[in-house]
């Protein structure tokens, strides 16, 4: 599967440990917090834990989204195969500053176009309660199917 991704404005790289300074900046947002979890990392070295913990992990591919203009990181694409998911699960988080211009919708669509025939499904998941994410997914086409506990 391709792992480097260029859109219109966008870079998606595969995350590296270099990455864990954005990291720690992206996952103590509150949007990430509320919405995602806390990952309760509250340094670099925090980070690159987690970081290597997500790379040691074979169902899960997570890339980094930036700006083309100065490659600035402003957010996050996954694929993760749950365990109680049928399909792999793709997820997104941008910087509070990036939302809602368009960044995520096209990071995702790229991603989702290069696994489109490996993986013909992809679900997406999301808390009820993030109506911005809900949003999003319903412009990409998901559709709510069922609530999981």
């Amino acid at each position: 599967m391709q792992t480097h991704f260029t859109t219109q404005r966008l870079q998606l790289q595969p995350m590296a440990l270099q990455d864990a300074g954005f990291i720690l900046e992206l996952t103590n947002t509150r949007e990430w917090i509320e919405f995602i979890g806390n990952r309760n990392l509250s340094t670099t070295a925090d980070a690159e834990k987690y970081i290597q913990k997500i790379l040691d992990t074979p169902d899960v591919q997570y890339w980094v989204v930036s700006l083309q203009n100065g490659m600035v990181p402003i957010g996050a694409i996954t694929l993760i195969k749950r365990g109680y998911l049928e399909h792999k699960d793709i997820g997104f988080a941008f910087l509070p500053q990036y939302a809602k211009q368009g960044f995520a919708i096209e990071a995702a669509t790229a991603v989702l176009a290069a696994v489109a025939e490996s993986h013909p499904v992809v679900a997406a998941i999301t808390v009820k309660e993030n109506t911005n994410s809900i949003l999003l997914l319903e412009k990409m086409g998901f559709s709510f199917e069922q609530e999981i506990e």
